[in-house]
């Protein structure tokens, strides 16, 4: 744990005392000296480090936790929370592809694998009529061991049985579908919004319901543009995050 000389003194600026408690922290963790996960001084102990008061101490963390930089556990303290997990959304990949070229270790859970009459959203996205009998494939996605996301993917009957001698637990869906079936993927539509998961999404991810969660739909196609498979994404909101790279087109007159 960093001594009380690592941090920069409070000054006299008109900076607001609570903001440059916060700007002191935040430096002192973007440089390592708190790492991910480290624990942070009682707040006891980091107003008399910067000699300010345990409610200007307080509104610091506060800020701190709302850009998740923190996280605060009952009972066991304040830590350094782990960076987010990401996705680039550049390129139509599956979650593993991406995360295994960061270096993370993914492993899915499967929890079921049947076939059901198409609900008639998912007959409409798949472009097949109202209760045809399509494959449901449910997942909870494993990164580095914590369940990240509840994956569910509906798709025509013929693929969807085929993958049931494949090694779901292992592969993306999108890798087998190209590499052993020859099947070369197009482009994919995507929905991205906010929600909250209840008890039994909570359970799975292993949160407290009412957490905010990130679900997406995403219906991909094939080369020739025929939908193959229709998905709901749902990710731990305070552990996963998708990011864009976007390039304003210059205007003609």
């Amino acid at each position: 744990m960093p001594s009380p000389h690592a941090f920069s003194p409070i000054d006299h600026s008109p900076v607001p005392l609570y903001a440059q408690v916060k700007e002191r922290l935040l430096a002192r963790i973007l440089d390592g000296s708190y790492p991910a996960h480290a624990q942070l001084p009682a707040e006891s102990e980091l107003s008399s480090i910067f000699g300010v008061s345990r409610i200007t101490v307080r509104q610091a963390l506060s800020e701190l936790q709302r850009d998740d930089i923190i996280l605060k556990v009952p009972g066991k303290g304040t830590f350094v929370a782990p960076p987010k997990a990401f996705q680039e959304l550049t390129q139509l990949e599956g979650f593993g592809e991406a995360m295994a070229r960061r270096g993370h270790r993914i492993v899915n859970r499967v929890i079921s694998h049947q076939t059901i009459a198409a609900p008639q959203k998912v007959a409409h996205r798949l472009g097949l009529a109202t209760h045809t009998a399509v494959t449901e494939i449910r997942r909870v996605r494993m990164l580095d061991g914590a369940p990240l996301s509840l994956d569910v993917s509906y798709l025509p009957l013929v693929l969807g049985e085929r993958l049931r001698g494949a090694d779901l637990a292992g592969r993306d869906i999108f890798l087998i579908i190209e590499n052993d079936y020859g099947i070369p993927l197009g482009h994919a539509d995507l929905q991205i919004a906010a929600a909250l998961c209840d008890e039994a999404l909570a359970r799975q991810l292993e949160v407290d319901a009412g957490s905010a969660v990130l679900r997406i739909e995403r219906l991909t196609h094939n080369a020739q543009g025929q939908p193959i498979d229709f998905e709901y994404l749902t990710f731990r909101g305070d552990a996963f995050q998708y990011r864009l790279h976007l390039a304003r087109q210059s205007r003609q007159p």
